[in-house]
């Protein structure tokens, strides 16, 4: 990113100084300084992870933590400089948030240029901002919650993000109130060799509902990019939330993302996560099911092409009785490519009468292709019901035999059956990202041939 684009940026590499610098620049409270800096020294000390991806090849020195492209952030579109606003403008965020969406957010490198939540939710009391203004605005709640569902020695890269974390969301539904259209935050990397990371926390007061969709995108560069989120839901007593995730990384962005959500007394929390792009992607939605009653759900999708290994999945914890839970994880290796699942499923002692079901499915393009599994299932009580599938399955010759007599081409035969693996996730979706889901995967095809 030429220096003109942006109005600061601090040095390569993380230390103290860097540390220090970010939170200066945000006129942040001491107690968040210090969190940040104790973060740092257990990022120092953590080594990196020895199991999933490989990792040998990012250099946390080659890193940019810190890039703010504009001086403000705005509520109106037409405020955003040109060149965001176009970028913005051509992923089509202004004409959904008119017509499909109670808020939207877009974060730009490391801020949030653009945040607006319709007034009818804010007469509500509904709160969606970014985290640097909920922790200027509302430093109470945010010195509450934050790192209470993800603590920074969670892992090597949970502390990272809080040592240097920037922009997100925050959102806050108070008791009662149903948000009946999605709020949406849309993530940008427009810099070489830059790292973000945003930071998301979600709690729905009790009887309250939320979905919550977030897109992410960037450019191809030459050097490696790093993406490491940590988002945090708390749902109370009877509440519901929704996080969908639609990413679609450029190939040089390493992907490492933690989130988990905790379901309180009869919650329900539902992730949605679709993983398209990136060079690695490192993600495994998970679910504390805390209070008997609580429900969860994670379905994903991942797909791997060339040069991409998408090691994604997700855990559930049922830590009370009469609680529910499904895993559904859908897998597509094509031209090289390498998925894995990798999940967990843990009951522990004294969670009687709890459900879950696991499904893994995997389809595989071709025999340069690779796809694994790596299921934990650990279960300490005797009156539960857990049920485990999974599967493997290749485009077959005859398959596509079959389809082309009838009249369509290699590429049309090969979506038809692809949109029929994926079918069970795209009906989760908002009508415009299952629409968005299909473009990609029609991409992914058209380029799957020749």
């Amino acid at each position: 990113m030429p220096a003109s684009n942006y109005i600061f940026r601090t040095a390569k590499g993380i230390n103290r100084k860097i540390v220090t610098q970010i939170s200066e620049k945000k006129n942040e409270p001491g107690w968040m300084t210090d969190f940040r800096l104790a973060a740092l020294k257990i990022f120092e000390d953590k080594p990196m992870p020895g199991w999933g991806a490989d990792l040998t090849k990012l250099d946390p020195e080659d890193i940019y933590y810190y890039v703010k492209p504009i001086e403000d952030q705005h509520t109106q579109w037409s405020d955003v400089p040109d060149k965001i606003k176009k970028t913005f403008e051509k992923l089509g965020i202004p004409q959904a948030e008119q017509k499909f969406l109670a808020g939207v957010g877009a974060q730009f490198d490391s801020e949030v240029v653009y945040k607006n939540l319709k007034k009818r939710w804010a007469d509500q009391g509904v709160i969606f901002s970014d985290m640097n203004s909920a922790l200027r605005d509302h430093e109470a709640i945010v010195k509450q919650y934050i790192s209470t569902v993800i603590p920074a020695h969670d892992n090597k890269f949970a502390a990272l993000n809080s040592a240097v974390w920037s922009g997100g969301s925050f959102v806050y539904v108070p008791a009662g109130v149903h948000i009946d259209m999605p709020l949406q935050a849309y993530f940008r990397i427009d810099s070489s060799q830059m790292g973000q990371f945003e930071r998301t926390l979600i709690i729905a007061e009790p009887g309250s509902f939320v979905e919550y969709v977030e897109g992410c995108s960037a450019p191809i560069y030459k050097k490696n990019s790093l993406h490491s989120a940590v988002v945090e839901l708390i749902a109370l007593k009877q509440s519901h939330i929704r996080y969908t995730t639609i990413q679609n990384w450029s190939d040089n962005v390493y992907n490492l993302v933690t989130k988990r959500a905790v379901a309180y007394s009869n919650a329900r929390v539902e992730w949605v996560d679709g993983n398209f792009g990136s060079k690695i992607t490192m993600k495994y939605p998970s679910i504390v099911l805390k209070e008997s009653g609580a429900k969860g759900s994670i379905i994903s999708l991942a797909v791997a092409s060339r040069g991409q290994h998408q090691d994604a999945g997700g855990k559930i914890f049922h830590c009370a009785p009469h609680t529910t839970s499904t895993i559904i994880a859908k897998s597509i290796s094509k031209d090289g490519g390498r998925s894995s699942y990798r999940g967990m499923l843990k009951v522990i002692k004294g969670a009687h009468s709890v459900r879950s079901k696991v499904q893994c499915d995997a389809l595989i393009f071709d025999d340069i292709s690779r796809t694994d599994t790596y299921p934990t299932i650990d279960i300490k009580e005797d009156n539960v019901d857990i049920g485990h599938e999974a599967s493997v399955s290749k485009i077959s010759d005859e398959q596509l035999f079959y389809l082309q007599s009838r009249g369509l081409s290699e590429q049309l035969a090969r979506a038809l059956i692809v949109n029929g693996f994926v079918d069970a996730f795209v009906r989760l979706l908002p009508m415009e990202y299952a629409v968005e889901i299909n473009r990609l995967i029609a991409m992914e095809m058209e380029d799957s041939i020749g």
